[in-house]
């Protein structure tokens, strides 16, 4: 399935960004909600999961059955129930009440946590809880405006010795890109640092459908000893 949209797609979810006026990602509910089950309308929706992640799981393995892992801006699931299945306790969650009732529908005896909740305004007591944090394409959806604040509340997710693992699209200067998407540029990225997180890995990958487009696949973690 092409993640490029259809020119006429890639327009109204333009024209829904701008009428956002509350809320710079309120526009989420309003595409999921307009495609009435149609995954075809979800320019990101591959109904797999992201190949960084399925190979960064390849690559590690977990002992303890208390590791928890939570998902962002989870879209309909794959990337939890990926997690799921290596052993983390998943909580994935999504400002789209439509992408999180999906999720469960698509997964009716999951193990994970589906919620609805504003990454810009999170759970207090998510606050350094997660073992891994998943941040798939989700900074990059957020105007420039408010990419600070995200990245604050992605770095607060992480608990002491936890990974993040950020998959984005990488812009080489530092001035205002357009979009959506709006790819990150490496001042952003260096916001994480600012924010507690230690980079232990990064690599510059190509994507089938956007080959045209840098992606960076970067690993964070709250110090410098590798996961295991």
């Amino acid at each position: 399935m092409s993640l490029v949209p259809p020119n006429n797609l890639r327009q109204k979810i333009i024209e829904m960004v701008e009428n956002s006026q509350s809320h710079p990602t309120a526009w989420f509910e309003s595409l999921y909600a307009e495609s009435q089950g149609d995954p075809s309308l979800i320019p990101w929706a591959t109904l797999v999961a992201h190949p960084q992640l399925q190979q960064w799981l390849e690559n590690h393995a977990i002992e303890d059955d208390n590791k928890t892992a939570v998902v962002l801006g989870c879209g309909l699931g794959d990337d939890a129930e990926a997690l799921a299945d290596f052993g983390f306790q998943v909580t994935a969650f999504d400002i789209s009440p439509t992408a999180i009732a999906w999720c469960r529908e698509r997964f009716p005896n999951s193990q994970v946590n589906y919620t609805v909740a504003d990454l810009l305004d999170p759970d207090h007591n998510w606050r350094e809880k997660f073992d891994f944090v998943l941040e798939s394409r989700i900074t990059q959806s957020m105007p420039l405006q408010v990419r600070s604040q995200a990245i604050k509340a992605i770095a607060n997710l992480v608990a002491p010795d936890g990974i993040l693992l950020l998959i984005t699209r990488f812009r080489d200067t530092e001035a205002a890109p357009d979009g959506p998407p709006w790819p990150l540029s490496e001042a952003e990225l260096s916001a994480f640092k600012t924010c507690g997180l230690t980079e232990i890995n990064r690599h510059e990958f190509v994507a089938e459908n956007r080959p045209d487009a840098r992606q960076l696949c970067i690993e964070y973690k709250s110090i410098n000893e590798p996961f295991s």
